[in-house]
């Protein structure tokens, strides 16, 4: 089911590159994926005990995964046959309606507990006589045809993953575990497929008539903005769609009508409605790219990985002015580090998620950044503070989506989870994945850099010859652990071993000697200090 990683593809990976072929192989696997997994949601809420999951909640389910299908064949160019309006599932008679909605996607692909398949919610069968070797849900061949399609451009988008994955952890509880809690969170998720639903029929000019749930006096309507309730708590709103416009009905309020627009945002007059944000593509030809400040999946999960990282819940117009201005200039300095690194943006890049900057950060070219597993895609930072820092964090997170991309196709080590490595660019001991992914990031950075160091005129070529110097000396002291451990795979050594060669060409290009000098200091400083730290409490790194 999974593609197979050619070796050229593999050595390029290792060498931070990765040609168009090697990038879009990672966004088609990771679509799958994302297929599958939604597929899973659908699957564990039949599965699911009437005390966790009801009825009622099956059905509209099952309703909202129909219309997402009807809107998918809305604008497929292979679709099977026309879309047909959907009964709103709030009137009477509607599980009934939505059932057979139902049986006409979910159990017709694979029934509840049958293996997941690629096929996505709702893929009936074909028929007879027509072309089925690409079905409505297989990922597209290429992100732009994806992005095309408003259902797809819903599905593939990175926040659907932690929405999924949510979803999941609340129906994976047993009946009673967790109580009203757990309760909760599945009724606010599931209301929210209920609006990625109704975006994706609205995206595909779909005519319908349903009821969503704002959560919290907010109902967040995913690529197109948020309604701002007159009433606290969840609150039902009445959605209707037609025309190219949203007219949104609430309790103790008046109606808000909104206007539609090509791509993300749709706007109103009313003070009630915040539009979504885009900012252009990194290409004059790309599409805007979604800067999400609205989506209730965009929060951090708590624990020591993200640290004291937080994401805000709108930003205001000076803040959005910043990030305007920084992202403006990033495309040429991506450029001047290697044509690759903005293919490789443009390839990869979905979403921008803005975060909060910890007080901690500091002034001057400080940023804080994060990307998620289940976010493939997304990339979070805080306000970057110019185009190079920006650049710079965008070669970095993407590092970590590539190598996690790669991780879920190849098998690269067997190490197990016990922090005992030393990194440089950390105070506490890496488990060995840890200093693989940190190890490989910065790789591309002492690349990145070199690379603007070697163009004539740069302002910052001084600047930029020390974090070359920085990152490569970091990276020299990780690679002994790397090649020498006994964990790795076949496939595993060769990729490690390509990235000490690409380390090893670096020196064909040496800065200048004194930002040599100092970084090794730097890091034998480091080295130093971490030994007395740690090294007296953990075992030898390959016992």
């Amino acid at each position: 089911m999974f593609p197979v990683v050619p070796d050229r593809a593999l050595l390029e990976l290792a060498r931070t590159e990765g040609g168009p072929d090697t990038l879009a192989l990672f966004a088609r696997d990771q679509d799958t994926r994302r297929l599958l997994l939604l597929r899973a949601v659908l699957d564990a809420a039949e599965a699911a005990d009437r005390s966790v999951c009801t009825a009622a909640q099956k059905a509209r389910l099952r309703a909202d995964w129909a219309l997402l299908t009807e809107a998918d064949r809305a604008v497929a160019p292979s679709a099977w046959r026309p879309p047909r309006h959907r009964p709103d599932p709030t009137t009477a008679g509607a599980g009934e309606a939505a059932t057979r909605a139902g049986s006409d996607g979910l159990t017709s692909a694979a029934g509840p507990g049958s293996p997941a398949t690629p096929a996505g919610p709702g893929a009936p069968a074909p028929p007879a006589g027509t072309d089925d070797a690409t079905p409505p849900w297989a990922p597209a061949p290429a992100a732009a045809e994806a992005w095309a399609n408003p259902a797809r451009a819903r599905v593939f988008h990175p926040l659907t993953g932690p929405w999924a994955r949510s979803c999941l952890r609340a129906l994976d509880s047993g009946p009673g575990a967790a109580g009203e809690e757990r309760s909760r969170r599945l009724r606010r998720d599931l209301a929210h497929f209920s609006a990625i639903a109704a975006v994706a029929a609205a995206g595909a000019g779909f005519p319908f008539t349903t009821r969503l749930t704002a959560r919290a006096g907010i109902l967040a309507l995913p690529s197109l903005g948020a309604l701002h309730t007159a009433r606290s708590g969840d609150v039902p709103v009445d959605v209707s769609c037609a025309g190219g416009r949203l007219v949104l009905r609430q309790p103790d309020a008046p109606d808000v009508t909104v206007h539609l627009e090509s791509g993300v945002g749709a706007w109103s007059g009313a003070l009630a409605w915040t539009p979504a944000h885009a900012l252009p593509g990194l290409a004059p030809t790309a599409p805007p790219l979604p800067f999400d400040d609205l989506d209730p999946y965009r929060e951090l999960p708590d624990g020591p990985r993200h640290g004291d990282l937080r994401t805000p819940f709108a930003l205001d117009d000076a803040e959005r002015k910043r990030w305007l201005q920084a992202w403006s200039g990033t495309a040429p300095v991506l450029r001047s580090g290697g044509a690759r690194r903005l293919a490789e943006a443009g390839a990869l890049l979905r979403c921008l998620v803005p975060l909060e900057t910890p007080p901690d950060v500091g002034a001057g070219r400080g940023s804080c950044s994060a990307t998620r597993r289940e976010a493939f895609g997304a990339l979070l930072s805080s306000t970057p503070p110019d185009p190079v820092t920006f650049a710079a964090t965008l070669v970095h997170e993407l590092q970590h989506a590539k190598l996690a991309a790669l991780g879920d196709l190849v098998t690269l080590h067997r190490a197990g989870p016990e922090a005992r490595y030393f990194a440089p660019w950390r105070a506490d001991p890496r488990p060995y994945d840890g200093l693989l992914q940190g190890a490989y990031s910065h790789l591309a950075m002492a690349d990145f850099y070199q690379r603007r160091a070697l163009v004539p005129g740069l302002p910052d070529r001084n600047w930029s010859w020390a974090q070359h110097a920085r990152y490569r000396a970091q990276v020299q002291a990780a690679l002994p652990a790397l090649v020498g451990s006994p964990d790795l795979t076949v496939r595993g050594r060769r990729f490690v071993d390509e990235m000490a060669a690409a380390h090893e060409r670096m020196a064909e290009h040496p800065a200048p000697r004194g930002h040599v000098a100092r970084a090794q200091a730097y890091v034998e400083s480091a080295r130093a200090l971490w030994t007395r730290r740690h090294a007296s409490a953990l075992p030898p790194p390959n016992e």
